[in-house]
């Protein structure tokens, strides 16, 4: 690359502003405006980047730095942007420390062709969900068995899935009641988390304190918030529509806050109306994915009874690394929970976005500065003094 030297292009701006064209100034784009639009540009289509902090652009530059940075710029962006992730997934249950197993999970490649919808030219939609039932499986069972074909059916499929998948879980709700009422079987209730991949978007809804956590260069994000009367929003949002919480439960009764089904429960919902303290819409969170994100893991509440997100993701990079098998990444950790005494139902789902295994390589932490009162270093001397 050639770049002229700083004070010849000055030269020549001076030279172009007095050129005049008819009554009006040639157009002459600073650099810095340039600069700044790549800028604006990448915070937009990168997800890493939340904010400007620690980049400061002025027009002042010299130009040999703003063709510089514009390179690196889009070099990074190029990297982020083109990539293209490779599906593959994992599953493992175990029954743990219950007497019935409660959980359900599914997982579809292609949600469309599953159900016979045909997407023309769109990418396939891969449907991951972990299912976490209560005073028995039917409900997480019914919901783990139409909530699919709910979505695929919803008229604005595929092209508003955010709007989608609200919709989706709440008829699903509705669609349970009226089963409860005819077959008091179904009388129980289910947590919901789903996990929908489609090009290089991540879009995972949440209804209970199931929880997906997804690793971006081994550092643990987690896409969803788990739903309990402790969580202080969920708590004011509750009293607000006249519920309570006693001993940490929702009206003495549920330690979930949002979940599907317990239409059985008396004060908890009202059938068409969304004014019980207990909900049914999920929350959901939105990524684009890059080739810094590695995996993500969908795990029932009895695995984040014995595993912290971090820990989920650093002992999985580690089994990956080893043998790059999902499936039985998944069984390890499962059996992890187990020898680390989880009392409740275990269920994990994973997907890799890559074919490779994690690359190698210490994840950064943050600094944990750490010092010692003049009082401690003087007894700390005596100490080693005798």
């Amino acid at each position: 690359m050639i770049v002229k030297d700083a004070e010849q292009v000055t030269l020549e701006v001076k030279s172009l502003e007095n050129t005049t064209n008819g009554n009006k100034k040639q157009s002459w784009p600073l650099n810095g405006e340039i600069l700044h639009t790549q800028m604006d540009n990448w915070d937009k289509d990168s997800p890493l980047n939340s904010s400007n902090d620690g980049i400061s652009v002025c027009n002042s530059f010299p130009l040999e730095s703003i063709c510089v940075d514009r390179v690196t710029l889009e070099r990074k962006q190029n990297l982020l942007t083109n990539f293209i992730p490779v599906l593959q997934s994992g599953e493992w249950s175990d029954i743990g420390g219950r007497p019935y197993m409660e959980d359900t999970h599914i997982c579809i490649s292609d949600l469309g062709k599953k159900f016979g919808y045909n997407l023309l030219n769109e990418e396939s939609i891969s449907f991951y969900g972990v299912f976490d039932g209560h005073g028995g499986k039917s409900a997480a069972q019914f919901v783990c068995d139409h909530l699919p074909r709910v979505i695929v059916e919803d008229a604005d499929f595929p092209l508003e899935l955010e709007k989608v998948i609200t919709r989706s879980f709440i008829k699903t709700d509705t669609a349970l009641a009226d089963t409860c009422s005819v077959e008091s079987a179904f009388s129980s209730g289910t947590t919901a988390l789903t996990a929908m991949i489609f090009g290089r978007s991540l879009l995972v809804a949440n209804a209970g304190d199931c929880r997906a956590v997804l690793s971006r260069r081994g550092t643990a994000i987690e896409m969803s918030k788990d739903h309990r009367p402790s969580c202080v929003k969920e708590r004011t949002r509750i009293e607000a529509l006249g519920g309570y919480v006693e001993d940490g439960y929702l009206n003495g009764l549920l330690g979930v806050t949002r979940a599907l089904g317990d239409w059985h429960l008396e004060g908890m919902k009202i059938k068409g109306e969304m004014v019980g303290p207990l909900i049914a819409e999920p929350e959901l969170k939105l990524v684009t994915l890059t080739k810094e994100d590695e995996f993500l893991i969908i795990g029932s509440d009895g695995i984040w009874d014995v595993f912290s997100s971090q820990n989920s993701v650093s002992f999985a990079r580690r089994r990956l690394q080893e043998h790059n098998d999902v499936k039985l990444c998944c069984k390890e950790m499962v059996d992890e929970a187990i020898k680390r005494g989880a009392s409740d139902n275990l269920t994990v789902v994973m997907i890799s976005f890559h074919l490779e295994p994690p690359p190698q390589g210490a994840v950064q932490r943050a600094r944990i500065r750490r010092s010692i009162s003049a009082e401690g270093l003087q007894s700390l001397k005596c100490l080693l003094q005798g």
